[in-house]
This record gives structure tokens, C-alpha cells and sequence, in this order.
């Protein structure tokens, strides 16, 4: 995908989030995140893009801490609105400096537009679903495939040590409308890497993009999952 596109994606998926926001209400309980309500899955979001903005201002990473968001909805919303506008002009070169906590990827802003982009995306599927239990939600099948890619390759290898796993095995990942599928491999003390592979593995998980990216990040999903499920739990998504 081009760095336009996730720019693009932020503002789709932050739009819609903040209408399902507005629909369920601030005391809505959040039934993918467990013990949240939407103010708090906002005031997260929020939270999470201000902390974006001092990481393009600082790309030393030094002084790079979150602001806190106002507990008040009233006030929440348009500060929020505020955080994620800088943020999104902060992130027009994709090419500058700035400072990521991951360090698998490059320390540009374009790489930020990817993570923030499936941030938003994800949070955006919590907020449909406090509105009700079947969203009509559909991710496009390039953009899902992409936010499969950058949580196997990218996100999980960097998160953590590794040393102390003791999982092992393999797990493939089918997106099939996408043309897509990721093995990944897990030894005892490193990091999962991805390799290409076949269809075979310990475990498999297969379905539309759609389906799999839902479930690689822990939310309802309708993707088909067989094997050794014990190995999903070290590549889950927060």
C-alpha cells in the first residue's frame, strides 16, 4: 500500500469510529475489550495519537510521553479531534525522521502512518461492535492483508523477550481472497520470523482477509482455525 493510502485509512476508520462513538454512547460497554467503555476506547485512541505526534516532534525518542485526555466526553471529543488532526499533518513526508518504539521498523513517519492506520482500524471494529453485535463492517481485502503483514512481520517479533518462549512450531496464515499466506515460525528463546511456505502447518488459519485479520487481532471473526491453537496465543494482537 502507498503512504497516501494509510493517511487516507486514518481519517475513513477515525471518522467512523467517532460515529459509533457517538451512537453507542460514552457508558457503552466495548465487548471486545473487555471492562472498557467507549469513552475509554476514545480517550486510548486519543492518547495513543498524542503520543504519535511528540514521537514525530522528538525522533530521539527522549522526552516522547502521551498527554493525558479529559475524562469529561464533552471535552474528550474535541480534543481527541485535535490530536489526531496534528497527527495526521504531522505525518504527510513519509520519508522524515521519528522515533518508533518497534524496532523492526524504519524510523520514518511513513511508518508510523502504517501502525496508526491499523490502530485506528481496529479500534474502529471495537466501536461498530458496542453498537451491536453484527456490524456491517467489511475491511478491503488489500488493506486487511497489509495489517496481517505488519502485525506477523513487524509488530510481534519487536514487542517482548523472546528469550524466555518456549513455543514451538509453525503457523500459517491463508488469506485467500488476498492471494496471501505467511508462515510463521516459532523456536525456543527467538523471535517468530516469517518464511514462505505451503498451506501445511501446526496450526492453520484460514478464511477471507477480512475474517483473518479480525482474528489475529483477538476480535470476532468467522476465519477457520485448525491445529495446535496454543501456538496463536504469542502472535495474538493486543
Amino acid at each position: 500500500m502507498r503512504h497516501a493510502d494509510f493517511l487516507t485509512a486514518i481519517g475513513k476508520q477515525c471518522d467512523s469510529l467517532r460515529a459509533a462513538a457517538l451512537t453507542a454512547g460514552p457508558d457503552a460497554e466495548v465487548p471486545s475489550c473487555p471492562g472498557w467503555t467507549v469513552s475509554r476506547l476514545v480517550a486510548h485512541l486519543a492518547r495513543v495519537q498524542s503520543w504519535v505526534r511528540k514521537s514525530l516532534a522528538d525522533p530521539s525518542g527522549r522526552d516522547v510521553k502521551a498527554d493525558r485526555p479529559p475524562q469529561a466526553w464533552d471535552e474528550l471529543l474535541p480534543w481527541w479531534d485535535e490530536q489526531r488532526t496534528e497527527m495526521i499533518e504531522g505525518l504527510t513526508d513519509p520519508d522524515v525522521p521519528a522515533w518508533l518504539p518497534f524496532t523492526r521498523y524504519p524510523q520514518v513517519t511513513g511508518s508510523w502512518a502504517r501502525r496508526q492506520a491499523h490502530e485506528a482500524a481496529i479500534h474502529r471494529l471495537d466501536a461498530e461492535l458496542a453498537c451491536g453485535p453484527a456490524p456491517s463492517l467489511l475491511f478491503d481485502s488489500e488493506f486487511a492483508a497489509d495489517g496481517i503483514d505488519e502485525l506477523l512481520a513487524w509488530l510481534v517479533p519487536t514487542r517482548g523477550d523472546w528469550s524466555q518462549s518456549r513455543a514451538a512450531g509453525s503457523v500459517v496464515v491463508h488469506a485467500a481472497d488476498a492471494g496471501r499466506t505467511w508462515t510463521v515460525v516459532l523456536e525456543p528463546g527467538s523471535a517468530p520470523r516469517v518464511e514462505d511456505g505451503g498451506l501445511d502447518g501446526d496450526v492453520v488459519i484460514a478464511g477471507t482477509a477480512d475474517a483473518v485479520y479480525r482474528r489475529v487481532w483477538r476480535r470476532p471473526s468467522e476465519a477457520k482455525v485448525t491445529g495446535n491453537t496454543a501456538l496463536l496465543e504469542p502472535l495474538a494482537g493486543p
